[in-house]
């Protein structure tokens, strides 16, 4: 079977919100699309982040969202702002469209690589995010950076999200992989799979069964190659990391893009309500 020339595929992680890709809205959607890119999801890193990426999906039919607290913001976050995140995701917000197109909480968890919050204020955070996505059957979306160790160990005493949780931007090597879906967690892999020093993200991509993987860019980060010196990455880059991984794991573009994409729909339940 050969390759189709526009594959449908999912951008399950990108920030539209950033400048770096706003500016350039109407080019980068269009972009996506002639690359065969027919859904994105856009992540919120905070309430503020929130409120502009509602403005976006009221006029792209085609984005979704995440809402979460990023890490990197959890010194500045109050009781206030996480009621708010609350009361979004329990759809008590003035939304110009139905409350399912906001598909998941995060990005949220630990970052330990950058001190930009106290590791216990990052916890707290965390934690108060995991009780949120419980409370209102959300999936969660995962930060984990040198701090995969903790995030899993966390995670484990919120067994009710058995199987709802996706480490974004996985770039951990094979044993850690093994660990995350032994956990019966989802990955998520982006450009850093195409890049010379990233050889343990590839192995860990084919290692994870294809039911439990899906692609991303993380854009305006991480271009792909052979994109890597374009910033910034944008969305219809994703296409070469599914190209990449396809080719991994010995599956055609089109077989590799129709698992990832089905992948992505059951994980965030596109357009169905949360009971």
């Amino acid at each position: 079977m050969s390759d189709s020339p526009t594959p449908v595929l999912i951008d399950t992680h990108c920030h539209l919100t950033y400048d770096e890709l706003a500016t350039d809205i109407r080019g980068v959607l269009a972009r996506a699309a002639e690359a065969g890119v027919g859904r994105l999801i856009t992540i919120a890193t905070d309430v503020s982040d929130a409120r502009r990426a509602i403005e976006l999906l009221d006029e792209f039919p085609q984005v979704s969202m995440a809402a979460g607290i990023h890490p990197h913001q959890a010194a500045k976050v109050n009781d206030e702002h996480l009621q708010a995140l609350a009361d979004l995701h329990h759809g008590a917000w003035s939304l110009p469209f139905g409350i399912e197109r906001v598909v998941a909480i995060g990005e949220c968890g630990l970052d330990f690589h950058y001190d930009f919050a106290p590791k216990d204020t990052q916890e707290r955070v965390f934690r108060a995010q995991l009780d949120l996505a419980i409370a209102c059957l959300r999936p969660v979306i995962i930060h984990a950076r040198k701090s995969e160790d903790a995030v899993i160990a966390i995670l484990r005493d919120y067994p009710a999200l058995g199987g709802r949780v996706v480490f974004h931007c996985f770039s951990g090597d094979r044993k850690m992989a093994r660990r995350a879906l032994d956990d019966h967690h989802w990955l998520s892999f982006t450009g850093v799979v195409t890049f010379k020093n990233g050889a343990e993200v590839l192995d860990a991509a084919t290692y994870a069964p294809i039911e439990r993987v899906m692609v991303e860019t993380d854009a305006p980060y991480l271009t792909p190659e052979p994109h890597r010196r374009h910033f910034p990455n944008e969305p219809r880059f994703v296409a070469e990391t599914a190209r990449k991984l396809a080719h991994a794991r010995k599956m055609t573009l089109d077989e590799f893009a129709a698992a990832t994409t089905a992948n992505a729909e059951r994980f965030f339940s596109f357009g169905k309500a949360k009971e």
